[in-house]
């Protein structure tokens, strides 16, 4: 069979899979998921036995630390997964919520449904543990997935894949709910962008070159973000303690990923006062930091920051700093350079709070907080299949809700149109 007959043949199941998943009921597909938790503990030494496979295989191909950090299925990241499948299956089912249900003059009930998107295609680099979040989220709403991780997690995806599969099989459930695509051929994915009669949604997760690739090439709509330009704006009102712990979290918990912060922006009347705390703190955790001229008139080991500065994102331990003259160039520099991920301002001033989360237009604002909460997990939603930052239909983190749409229902007595 051809990498062209294959694709076909995966997303004709997942339509026909896609069709029964309408009927389930919510006890039946948290009983999937509570399973699946319990299952991903019992197999956990075969998941990373397979994960050693691509971990292996990643480092003879020389990935970066972060690109290998992101591929480990750790006990911590297992664990993690299995938070998440159960937290799902606590969320509420939108499936079949009817609301807005008016009565026209007619007498016709007019209101909507929430229904499922229907296919899902998700393509992905790194992150095995997305193949986890993305299918139990999908299949809560209702929704079949077919899932094309990057090579280098092919082993866990597809072990993950059988296990899932194996539970929705003892449930009597089509296995064909959740597929993963078992070629590593760059040839599937251009196969897969081209079935709009099968699937409804492309999410690509992963670096701008992909997204942009699959943005340019799909037949699909495609919901993306194409990088995290985070920044955090210290206000000449800022608790500098706090701002120091907030910036030094963003930047240094984790900065492999697309939440990690990339810019800071530094009101110029606590400018000299502030720098030198936070580059001491920075520096010596190893963030090598990039600066405008003021900055690094300022601070001691500073390189000076080209244009290309404050349009990147590092996903390492570097940091972009500026020096600005107040609020409103603040978020003039973010409007500029921003990606539409996530902002945060550290202030005490409930004005410029409310003005910054009024006017500046990105997928998450945030008060006197870090920019590693932008996550769908940490929104309460219990995981994320991906982050939004175009408009139609999500922006931000998508959880359960945003993998349903809406479709109007009419209640009649006979009435007919004149």
């Amino acid at each position: 069979m051809s990498i062209q007959e294959t694709i076909q043949n995966i997303a004709t199941q997942a339509r026909s899979a896609a069709r029964e998943l309408l009927a389930l009921s919510p006890e039946v597909k948290n009983r999937v998921l509570l399973n699946m938790a319990d299952e991903l503990l019992k197999h956990k030494d075969s998941i990373q036995q397979e994960n050693k496979k691509d971990l292996a295989a990643g480092e003879a191909k020389g990935l970066s630390s972060a690109m290998l950090d992101r591929l480990t299925l750790s006990d911590k990241v297992i664990d993690s997964m299995i938070v998440g499948l159960k937290e799902i299956a606590a969320l509420q089912d939108p499936v079949g919520e009817i609301t807005e249900m008016n009565k026209r003059p007619n007498g016709l009930m007019v209101g909507r449904m929430r229904i499922p998107l229907g296919v899902i295609g998700m393509i992905y680099e790194s992150r095995p543990n997305v193949t986890i979040d993305s299918a139990a989220l999908c299949l809560k709403a209702g929704n079949a997935i077919i899932l094309r991780g990057g090579s280098e997690a092919i082993h866990s995806n597809l072990v993950l894949a059988k296990i899932f599969q194996d539970v929705l099989t003892a449930e009597g459930i089509s296995p064909y709910a959740v597929q993963v695509i078992p070629t590593t051929d760059r040839e599937a994915v251009n196969c897969m962008l081209s079935l709009d009669e099968q699937i409804d949604l492309i999410i690509p997760r992963g670096g701008e070159s992909l997204i942009r690739f699959v943005s340019e090439n799909s037949r699909i709509p495609v919901l993306k973000h194409y990088k995290g330009v985070c920044h955090i704006f210290v206000d000449e009102s800022a608790d500098l303690e706090m701002a120091n712990t907030i910036i030094f979290n963003s930047k240094v918990q984790r900065p492999g990923v697309c939440n990690s912060l990339e810019t800071v922006l530094v009101h110029k009347a606590v400018a000299e006062t502030y720098l030198p705390i936070m580059s001491k703190k920075l520096q010596e955790a190893g963030v090598e930091l990039r600066g405008c001229v003021e900055t690094c008139s300022i601070i001691s080991g500073c390189t000076p920051a080209s244009e290309e500065d404050w349009y990147a994102e590092y996903l390492d331990l570097i940091l972009a700093v500026k020096v600005v003259d107040g609020l409103d160039a603040a978020m003039d520099h973010i409007a500029q350079y921003g990606s539409l991920h996530t902002e945060s301002i550290i202030t005490n001033d409930y004005t410029n709070a409310q003005r910054f989360l009024r006017e500046v237009d990105s997928s998450s604002v945030m008060v006197n907080a870090s920019t590693r909460f932008s996550d769908g997990g940490q929104y309460g939603l219990g995981a994320e299949i991906g982050i939004s930052t175009t408009k139609l239909h999500s922006y931000g983190p998508m959880g359960l809700k945003e993998l349903t749409t809406k479709k109007f229902i009419v209640y009649g007595e006979g009435q007919i149109r004149e």
